[in-house]
């Protein structure tokens, strides 16, 4: 199942300190259309998305790495682009761990081992997200700025009146 709509040119950060993980999920979210880029590191995330402000609308991140944790770059994530959708990945999962990471602003907490559905399910979030996104700016466009109908209600009305006015007038001065 591919996901609905992810923006052309849609990038995602894939953060683990385990080689296997980020081309695992390099190489699905390639296949899927998104570009990707990935770190070693907490230390190297962290140093990208400072880099790259607002580059990356997808950012998966282990916990428990070297240099800094996930926490730590999740924190620079939601710097770097507050609409970024952060995941956070952990084989050690505990309750305190996953009230952290939604407290700190991430969208989805997810355990090792995974499995790929999970990662087409965020997938599909993030397109559902875009969607409103696209369609909230779609309305906001075609409606009318704030307080304008008012005051053209308002025209309106004055307009009407002058024409019955006039009208009036008209009828008055005939013979």
């Amino acid at each position: 199942m591919m996901p609905d709509k992810i923006a052309p040119g849609f990038e995602a950060l894939i953060v683990d300190d385990e080689q296997d993980i980020r081309e695992l999920l390099s190489e699905y979210l390639r296949a899927r259309g998104l570009t990707t880029a990935t770190a070693q590191d907490g230390r190297a995330a962290i140093a990208e998305l400072e880099r790259s402000p607002g580059r990356y609308g997808l950012i998966l991140t282990d916990i428990n790495m070297p240099g800094a944790d996930g926490f730590e770059v999740l924190c620079a994530a939601r710097a770097a682009n507050a609409s970024a959708y952060v995941v956070i990945m952990t084989g050690y999962a505990s309750l305190d761990s996953a009230i952290q990471a939604v407290r700190l602003g991430a969208h989805d907490y997810i355990t090792k081992p995974f499995s790929l559905g999970q990662i087409e399910v965020i997938l599909k979030k993030i397109s559902d997200r875009a969607a409103l996104v696209d369609e909230t700016r779609a309305l906001l466009s075609s409606a009318p700025a704030p307080g304008l109908s008012g005051i053209e209600e308002r025209l309106d009305a004055i307009e009407s009146r002058l024409g019955r006015i006039e009208a009036l007038l008209i009828s008055d001065r005939r013979p």
